[in-house]
């Protein structure tokens, strides 16, 4: 289902790329931006790891420096049948992890140092299952993909709306316009979001059935919720383009913004977990 869902998103922003393309550029308009877009992924498939660790000024650790950390990594992904991930530390003190890596090969795995002060071993062990569950699922290469189709159709908004302010589209249809400029923007940002919450979803529940542990992760998600209230991010431009990847977000007063939050309610998510352990009817 969740695999289902997250077709039929990518599908429909695909298509909401090659429909603005079209309004404003024809046959030719579409081509184009479908070769941009294909660029843009190009990148990011190589390139995103190394810009979101160094974004989120992540530093990669040695067996030697956190032996029990590296164990647990390295149980967690033999359990998931998944090589051993490159290990990452974010130096902040907001609980927090996220996974990167173009495919299984070339992930990684990091922790803050705030985690590992409030989650209990086995609450952490399910975190990482949690983020072996993104690997697994290829998340990673989706989400590039969803984010560069969607930063297309940003790109195309602005160039019509900086035509529109010099009088380079003094042809176009009004109406055509503001679809661009407006309503295009706004709904390719509400497919991305449905896409990454899906993604949430479907890493809960495959982490949970690597670790054979649901209500560890419940409880994580409920303490890491807990702690980045009390301890959240700075949010700044950097900062907020890597939020998408950790595993809740990670600024305070993200319960106000749900319909444009990345990630689905803790409440929901937690239910759903405590409902495979059977705590919930």
């Amino acid at each position: 289902m969740h695999f289902l869902r997250t077709t039929l998103l990518l599908a429909a922003l695909t298509g909401l790329l090659v429909f603005v393309g079209q309004l404003v550029g024809g046959t030719s308009g579409a081509i184009v931006f479908l070769l941009l877009a294909g660029a843009m992924n190009f990148f990011a498939y190589w390139f995103s790891d190394r810009v979101a660790l160094a974004m989120a000024g992540a530093r990669e650790i040695s067996e030697a420096e956190d032996p029990r950390l590296y164990a647990m990594v390295r149980e967690v992904a033999a359990l998931a049948g998944l090589p051993m991930p490159r290990v990452y530390v974010v130096d902040t003190p907001t609980p927090n992890a996220f996974a990167t890596g173009r495919d299984p090969k070339h992930a990684v795995v990091a922790v803050t140092t705030g985690i590992r002060r409030l989650l209990t071993e086995r609450e952490l062990r399910a975190v990482i299952g949690h983020e072996m569950g993104h690997i697994k699922n290829r998340d990673i290469l989706t989400a590039s993909i969803v984010a560069t189709v969607a930063g297309a159709i940003q790109l195309i908004a602005q160039v019509v709306w900086f035509s529109s302010l010099f009088g380079g589209d003094r042809d176009r249809n009004p109406l055509l316009s503001l679809v661009v400029i407006l309503v295009a923007p706004i709904a390719a940002t509400l497919i991305q979001l449905g896409i990454s919450r899906t993604r949430e979803y479907a890493a809960d529940k495959t982490g949970a059935e690597i670790t054979h542990d649901p209500e560890a992760l419940a409880s994580a998600l409920e303490k890491l919720a807990w702690g980045v209230e009390r301890m959240p991010m700075e949010p700044t431009p950097v900062r907020e383009a890597v939020a998408p990847l950790y595993i809740v977000h990670p600024f305070a007063g993200q319960s106000l913004a749900n319909l444009f939050s990345t990630h689905p309610p803790i409440e929901e998510r937690v239910k759903r977990l405590r409902r495979m352990a059977g705590l919930v009817r």
